[in-house]
């Protein structure tokens, strides 16, 4: 077998000859891809009519309004239940299935109410009272079912027939349900001050218990709590979150102008601050983890803590400031490792930064393009979101058989309520009722909504992957005419953003369909692994497992692999117009034939850019800390009364980084089309005034030194 070094150039392709009349981004080119143009187009029409299809199947008013045992909506107008917007359990303690977390459904009588009770009593209780005083019934007959007027029937049938609920408990509405207001106090879990009660059969009940009885409400009452304390904290914080994403934005735009005059100095200071800031935070956590050492308590693990809704709880504990220390310590080791080993490369990719500054300073307009990408992408994920709700929601209402007799053979039979009473089962299960399930049903359009589902997924993703092609497709072409402009500025055409992206529509909405739509495959069979494994979790079949596992590996390999071909692709589309498996295979024989240089700048680049991201939003992220936090003096008393600080700290952070990151990837894409551009210009030139490189002096330095030459290779 031959040895990499000893195969001929001729192997990945002929270099690109000498072209006097060549001037970057050819303007003389026609449609490619002109077939997956008119797929793409067929698909996109096909999603209009998906999505008019599910509007007209579909009823949101299924996942907004609850709906009673009788398929009812709670709080509709011109319904029964118009004034009755609360859904209503008979029996709370049957809503121990996970299912009232996907369907809010419970095995047990729902009606609509007006308002949830706000006492404790039982039906036997009722049934005391009523001989003294009437108003007794008159309250309780409001959670009962409609036209029941019968206080004196024997409280056996009562609960038997489900006519009224064994007992009522103190509730508040969340997601227009009655839940148990459950308050804890000093440690104590109680209702109503309450932490004990009896129900209708007189037997001994504690507050816990039905909490634990009710387990698939309790994570329900737990997101109500966190997440009404969420909301809250947004609503006193949302001024300072503006103004934190507002200091990020002009941090970043600053960064970005200050790198095309001080880029070797500023990109060195971004490693040194980087290098401090997480320096610091190790300091930090070390400080906290020591002090909370001492404390008495503090030693709880998390593990034996459990959810806990305040995420205060977690930071008194030593244990959670180790695993910080820990993460963080390992970040700076692997910084200082990745700079120790890689300096020369930081050096090369510094330089090439330099150039990608002094682009940006010319068309400065590249910078604001990721805003046009944004809505774009926040159109296609709101058409998705909404067309998937108006899919999961054209179910038909499906009823099941409910018996409190556990020897009822018809439990959860499927039933239909105006043939039920006719049927046999009321005589051989006495109080079996048919009740409201959940929306499905067995009709020819609903066996095919989970293909709809994930054709709408796979549009989705293919329509978000040709977004970015487009953007990048567009910066490529805007930087590639910088590049090749032989007096720079004056050469580089007016409006070279626009004039980009017009070629990319124009000329080229095929061939970025068409790399979309492979990356959207890769990742859609991604989905469906991840689907499959999260479906396997409970398996015993190792091999299954392990196979899944290998599968899920070999297609994020892939889908890498085509991330980063179709990127350079789309630069060569943009550059010579042709398809896009051309521009791929050029693309890709162009990098085999710079391999070295290619290796030696590997993903420093991109290493760096990240690190600025990380700066930024760090940066940001601690002022925002110390601020939440009152540890500036000097505005202390603006700082807001929070819940949990974090918070609007996650926020401003995740926030700063996303901007950043918006900025940096027009940087990210300038460079790589600037290092493409700069292999060819070698092919294509040898720096004689005949041939004149176009490229900086500083960059043929660093990066023309790089020997790529086969045959010095084997010597």
């Amino acid at each position: 077998m031959a040895r990499r070094s000893e195969i001929p150039a001729v192997y990945y392709g002929e270099p690109r000859k000498f072209d006097p009349a060549f001037r970057g981004p050819v303007h003389n080119r026609s449609c490619t891809d002109v077939l997956c143009c008119v797929l793409f187009i067929i698909v996109i029409l096909g999603y209009v009519v998906l999505g008019t299809v599910a509007w007209i199947h579909g009823d949101p008013r299924k996942v907004i309004h609850p709906t009673d045992s009788l398929g009812q909506f709670c709080g509709q107008k011109g319904t029964p239940n118009a004034k009755k917007s609360i859904l209503f359990y008979f029996n709370i303690l049957k809503c121990a299935s996970p299912a009232v977390l996907i369907n809010l459904q419970c095995p047990t009588t729902q009606m609509c109410v007006s308002k949830c009770p706000d006492r404790f009593a039982t039906y036997t209780d009722m049934q005391i009272q009523y001989r003294f005083n009437k108003s007794y019934w008159e309250y309780y007959k409001q959670f009962c079912k409609p036209g029941f007027n019968n206080p004196k029937k024997p409280v056996a049938q009562v609960l038997r027939d489900e006519d009224c609920p064994s007992m009522i408990v103190p509730s508040r509405p969340f997601l227009q349900r009655c839940f148990p207001d459950f308050i804890t106090r000093n440690g104590t879990l109680t209702v109503a001050n309450k932490t004990a009660f009896k129900d209708a059969l007189d037997t001994a009940r504690s507050v816990t218990e039905l909490r634990d009885a009710a387990n698939g409400i309790t994570g329900i009452l737990d997101a109500k709590e966190l997440g009404m304390k969420i909301v809250e904290d947004y609503a006193n914080s949302w001024y300072w979150i503006v103004i934190g994403l507002s200091i990020a934005l002009v941090v970043s735009l600053i960064f970005i102008l200050l790198l095309r005059f001080t880029a070797g100095f500023l990109l060195w200071f971004i490693i040194i601050a980087v290098i401090l800031l997480v320096a610091y935070g190790i300091w930090h956590c070390y400080w906290e983890f020591t002090l909370l050492r001492e404390t008495p308590g503090a030693d709880v693990t998390i593990s034996d803590l459990g959810f806990q809704t305040d995420v205060q709880v977690y930071l008194q504990l030593s244990q959670t400031w180790l695993l910080f220390l820990v993460s963080l310590a390992l970040t700076e080791a692997s910084i200082v490792l990745m700079l120790i080993f890689l300096r020369n490369r930081v050096r090369i990719a510094i330089a090439l930064l330099k150039e990608g500054s002094k682009a940006i300073s010319y068309i400065m307009s590249a910078l604001f393009y990721p805003v046009i990408t944004f809505v774009l992408l926040v159109i296609c994920i709101s058409y998705w979101a909404i067309t998937a709700v108006f899919l999961a929601s054209s179910g038909e209402a499906v009823y099941k058989v409910m018996s409190s007799q556990s020897s009822c053979k018809f439990t959860n039979h499927s039933c239909s309520p105006e043939t039920f009473n006719r049927t046999n089962i009321t005589r051989e299960c006495p109080g079996a009722q048919c009740l409201f399930a959940f929306y499905g049903g067995e009709s020819v359009y609903h066996r095919y909504i989970f293909v709809l589902q994930l054709s709408n997924v796979f549009v989705f993703l293919w329509l978000v992957n040709f977004t970015i092609a487009l953007e990048q497709c567009t910066i490529a072409g805007a930087f590639a005419s910088y590049y090749w402009a032989k007096r720079k500025p004056a050469d580089i055409p007016p409006c070279p953003v626009f004039s980009s992206f017009s070629r990319a529509i124009r000329y080229h909405t095929g061939s970025l369909a068409f790399g979309s739509l492979i990356l959207a495959v890769v990742q859609l069979i991604r989905i469906v692994l991840e689907y499959l494994d999260h479906k396997l979790k409970g398996a015993h079949n190792v091999l299954a497992r392990f196979l899944l596992c290998c599968l899920k590996c070999c297609f994020w390999c892939l889908e890498r692999f085509i991330r980063f071909m179709n990127r350079n692709a789309y630069i060569m589309i943009a550059i010579y117009g042709k398809n896009f498996c051309t521009s791929a295979r050029e693309a890709f024989f162009l990098l085999m034939r710079n391999v070295v240089r290619v290796a030696v700048l590997d993903k420093v680049t991109d290493f760096l850019l990240f690190l600025g991201k990380l700066l930024v939003a760090g940066s940001v992220g601690v002022i925002a800390f110390f601020f939440f936090t009152h540890k500036i003096p000097i505005i202390q008393e603006e700082v807001p009364v929070l819940n949990n600080y974090w918070v609007p700290l996650l926020t401003i952070v995740f926030g700063s980084y996303l901007i950043a990151h918006g900025f940096f990837s027009v940087y990210a894409m300038c460079v790589d089309t600037l290092f493409l551009c700069f292999c060819e210009d070698l092919e294509r030139n040898d720096g004689t005034p005949a041939k004149p490189f176009l490229m900086s002096p500083g960059l043929h330095r660093i990066l023309g030194g790089v020997d790529q030459s086969p045959r010095k290779s084997r010597a």
